[in-house]
């Protein structure tokens, strides 16, 4: 039995930002097959659009013949159609075989560059006549309807008029609304809040791509809707600088991010193994226990966080897990690693155990980078591990890979171990165990 594929029918960005590659790598992230039919080649980059060759209209047919002789087609999407032929051929085999799509009326790029001809507009409507969702920012909701959209109210308007042209559905895009999409389907209205920082060069493409794959998959138009958000927010605060214009989004964040995750997990689980099966290291557990923690990339809360749930305990003379490996379960030493972030995104992992005269020296003896605070200097209304970290990093004259402090009043003393990723932190700690016991 075949599995659906899902089809888009737009330009190629030679940027990679945006247009059918955008497309692609978004049906690819949301776990559908892609197939492709491209109708324009375009010389752009993050710069804007420098040329556009628009593809000869049996060339786009011949492509559709491919596609629709060998793939059973579940739900397609058009982006930059550019011309009226290549839009009537489009929409002829998207009828032909009974296939529902969305439309996104692309008519100029993010960077700059018109990428509609002139006379394509009214083609373009038609082929808005049959579509399932139609999803225009809004100037392009502006250009279909003549509705000049200064508020939501306006947005409204506008996907109204699009629903009388016949489309089932429409999103009015928020990306120059105040980040507030505008859903219409089945006669109810649903606004769609969400923004973040970031590049936003195919934006749209990727949101209409979540979209539709989200709609292949069974969802309705609101949930869908409300996942692309989602989707295309994770894409944009992902995005990376690679040319000198807009920075493209990354439709990869999530797979890279739950990789990463899943990467920690199998670290730091091998490292609370090794420390386990270390006799010595239970000489490096706190009266309050201890705790080893790694961080993914680019982490910035604790929630990016893993560590040992109920922290690191003595149990027959060793050191034992309380409880299973998990994300956000350690705020305290969560903590000194984002902070420490902050000074180099390389140190990624953390451990607190013991303070005492032997195990300091140890760390001495391995010529391992100490640096210290005191909890009497600490600001008031502060955290004492970012305080604390952020304190010794500024005042250390190389990167520390030993943070201590000697207590406080009801604070016991401490050391925190920091390194790149967890293994290497409990293979130091077990080095520096070996070394205070023999001492």
């Amino acid at each position: 039995m075949k599995n659906s594929s899902l089809l888009t029918i737009a330009g190629s960005d030679s940027g990679g930002g945006a247009g059918v590659q955008a497309d692609i790598k978004t049906f690819a992230a949301c776990g559908v097959h892609a197939v492709c039919v491209i109708t324009a080649v375009t010389s752009q980059n993050t710069l804007g659009v420098q040329h556009v060759f628009a593809l000869p209209a049996e060339v786009v047919v011949g492509q559709l013949e491919s596609i629709f002789s060998d793939f059973d087609v579940g739900f397609a999407k058009t982006g930059m159609l550019y011309s009226s032929e290549t839009i009537h051929a489009a929409g002829k085999y998207l009828k032909k075989h009974d296939v529902s799509y969305v439309v996104d009326p692309v008519m100029s790029a993010e960077a700059g560059g018109n990428l509609l001809s002139t006379d394509a507009l009214l083609s373009l409507k038609d082929l808005i006549k049959d579509a399932f969702v139609v999803t225009p920012n809004r100037f392009e909701a502006q250009t279909l309807t003549g509705v000049t959209i200064t508020s939501i109210d306006d947005a409204k308007r506008a996907a109204l008029k699009l629903c009388e042209i016949g489309a089932s559905a429409v999103v009015v895009t928020g990306g120059h609304l105040d980040c507030r999409d505008v859903v219409l389907s089945g006669g109810r209205f649903k606004v769609i809040n969400g923004s973040v920082g970031g590049g936003t060069h195919g934006a749209g493409c990727t949101y209409s791509a979540s979209l539709t794959a989200n709609l292949m998959l069974g969802d309705d138009v609101f949930d869908a809707a409300k996942k692309a958000k989602n989707f295309v927010i994770d894409a944009i605060s992902s995005s990376r600088q690679v040319g000198c214009g807009a920075a493209p989004v990354n439709q990869m964040h999530r797979i890279i991010k739950d990789a990463n995750r899943f990467n920690v997990l199998q670290d730091l689980a091998y490292a609370v193994k090794q420390l386990q099966e270390c006799g010595e290291c239970v000489l490096l557990l706190p009266e309050v226990g201890c705790n080893i923690a790694m961080a993914i990339k680019e982490a910035s809360t604790p929630d990016d966080v893993a560590a040992v749930e109920g922290r690191i305990v003595r149990l027959h003379d060793k050191m034992h897990p309380a409880g299973c490996i998990s994300f956000g379960a350690s705020r305290h030493v969560a903590r000194i690693i984002i902070s420490a972030l902050r000074f180099n995104p390389l140190l990624r992992a953390a451990m607190n155990i013991r303070f005492t005269p032997e195990i300091l020296d140890a760390c001495n003896k391995l010529k391992l980078n100490t640096a210290s605070f005191s909890r009497e200097d600490e600001p008031s209304l502060t955290k004492t591990m970012d305080w604390g970290t952020s304190y010794a990093f500024l005042h250390a004259a190389k990167t520390p890979d030993v943070i201590y402090d000697e207590g406080g009043v009801g604070k016991e003393a401490m050391i925190r171990l920091i390194g790149t990723d967890a293994l290497s932190v409990a293979k130091k700690a077990i080095v520096i165990a070996r070394i205070a016991s023999n001492a």
